[in-house]
């Protein structure tokens, strides 16, 4: 059985997580989710996504 999770989920998770144990303030959480949502609307945008996907699959490679 394989489990997919997106980078949005997880990313949101380790965010909820951080707040959870006070890692990081609720300003800077605001911070970090505007500037993610401004960046999603650059040319940006697409390089990282391919290299968050060239990571994911390293990773499931490993685990092969």
């Amino acid at each position: 059985m394989f489990l997919t999770i997106s980078a949005l989920a997880l990313l949101g998770l380790l965010l909820a997580l951080l707040l959870r144990f006070k890692a990081v303030g609720i300003g800077a959480a605001v911070v970090a989710v505007l500037f993610g949502f401004y960046l999603s609307r650059t040319g940006a945008a697409e390089s990282i996504d391919q290299v968050i996907t060239a990571l994911a699959d390293a990773v499931r490679d490993i685990g092969n």
